[in-house]
């Protein structure tokens, strides 16, 4: 009847958009280690430098990374908030700060067409992961 599962597979997604029922996860953001390095002056710390690239309609989980974070906008929109605070729409040249106590309810691609891109440093603890979710 079919010949694969995988043209099975391709039906279901068809019918399943049609009928309201598929759900397709967003995309997920795409994380690229820049450097690492030890805060000889603050004993256990380190600093991280990651760049964060939303395809669009890229959407991150609640999450916090019990760290300092600077967050500087290089191409795009995304949108941002911790919890208690203000939802922001940041574009290229902006910036947000995460503290580490902060729990990051928001964080988005303000575009559903075009990708952003931004710069991340991170002041934790060393080996410290970068991000734990969060409820």
């Amino acid at each position: 009847m079919f010949r694969s599962k995988r043209s099975l597979a391709s039906l279901l997604l068809v019918a399943g958009a049609l009928t309201g029922r598929a759900h397709a996860e967003p995309p997920a953001a795409i994380v690229t280690p820049v450097m690492t390095k030890p805060l000889d002056d603050y004993p256990g710390k380190e600093a991280l430098m990651i760049v964060v690239e939303y395809p669009p309609g890229a959407v991150d989980p609640v999450h916090r990374h019990n760290a300092h974070g600077f967050i500087y906008v290089l191409e795009g929109s995304i949108v941002m908030q911790v919890r208690g605070g203000k939802e922001v729409t940041l574009t290229k040249g902006q910036s947000f700060y995460e503290g580490p106590n902060d729990v990051h309810t928001v964080g988005h691609n303000a575009s559903r067409t075009k990708p952003a891109k931004f710069l991340v440093l991170l002041l934790k603890d060393k080996g410290a992961p970068v991000l734990v979710p969060e409820k």
